[in-house]
């Protein structure tokens, strides 16, 4: 089973995408916020077929975990996709230029999600 990563300070919010994410075949791991996300990633050096992020989150946010996980040589083409209540064009330009593949903002359907995995690849 194919590992995704849910970071997202909203207990709720990780909760419904985990729901989402285990729906389409995905075994889940979640993170309250960046800097916790990248600990995992560093220590653990997991195999991910999948990263969602959401943009403000305490300590570290979505924006700068992307630059830092895409300066990770493992994590570098990983598929990342940012999940977020963002909606302004110059911030999904600053998302896609910083890494992400993908960008969504909140509110979202399953539908939605799905369909963004399809063009990202990672979803058949």
């Amino acid at each position: 089973m194919a590992l995704a990563m849910i970071i997202d300070d909203s207990r709720a919010m990780r909760l419904i995408l985990s729901r989402s994410l285990a729906n389409l075949g995905y075994e889940i791991h979640t993170a309250g916020n960046g800097k916790e996300a990248l600990a995992y990633l560093e220590n653990e050096a997991p195999e991910l077929a999948l990263m969602l992020v959401d943009w403000n989150m305490p300590e570290m946010d979505g924006l700068e975990f992307i630059k830092r996980v895409r300066a990770i040589p493992r994590y570098a083409a990983s598929p990342l996709m940012m999940v977020t209540t963002e909606t302004e064009i110059y911030q999904m330009v600053k998302a896609l230029e910083a890494g992400a593949d993908e960008y969504v903002m909140k509110p979202f359907t399953d539908e939605i999600i799905a369909d963004k995995l399809r063009l990202m690849g990672v979803l058949q």
